[in-house]
């Protein structure tokens, strides 16, 4: 039997991620290759596979009627984005709360998002695409988190040459994708 190494959770341990609010999430590229664009003069310039995500994200609450979606960024080998949970309360559905709140786990967007982005770009890219297994989120419980979060979102691009996401600055072997602390 084939034995598997210990994994950090990425999760929050016993938070039900269908409940309603906002979350930080950031997600990046298999290795931090970087094939969704390039940073210049503190702008990022997407490419065709980060046209493909940037479309993807849009389409998100298409999917997942009481998603929505806050500030975004594709950067060269991640990206960074807010997505806000909105179940009703009490609506009278006729599937219950449970059923509804399962849909629009957070897992089950980032999962749907990350399967449609990589079938689309592996239909017009001769290596296959994939992202990093997991993604680290946030769960936003102040507007001033949130607003130090948008800001940060923002002004991504302007301090790429400094990022830790950036594969030039990367040397901890191992470590997930990382997130701003702090916020």
């Amino acid at each position: 039997m084939k034995q598997f190494k210990d994994r950090k959770l990425n999760r929050l341990k016993d938070y039900d991620y269908s409940l309603n609010g906002y979350y930080y999430v950031t997600l990046c590229t298999h290795e931090r290759v970087e094939v969704l664009g390039a940073v210049e003069d503190g702008r990022v310039i997407v490419n065709k596979y980060g046209e493909i995500v940037r479309d993807a994200w849009a389409k998100i609450p298409e999917h997942f009627k009481n998603v929505k979606l806050d500030e975004f960024i594709v950067m060269p080998n991640h990206i960074h984005g807010i997505i806000i949970i909105n179940n009703p309360v009490g609506t009278g559905h006729a599937l219950s709360s449970n059923e509804n709140r399962k849909n629009n786990d957070l897992s089950v967007v980032i999962g749907s998002f990350k399967s449609a982005v990589t079938r689309q770009i592996n239909r017009t890219n001769r290596m296959p695409f994939q992202w990093q297994r997991s993604f680290h989120d946030h769960i936003i419980r102040t507007t001033h988190s949130l607003k130090n979060i948008r800001e940060y979102i923002i002004n991504n691009p302007e301090t790429w040459a400094a990022d830790e996401n950036n594969i030039i600055n990367y040397s901890i072997e191992g470590k997930a994708c990382l997130a701003p602390t702090g916020l």
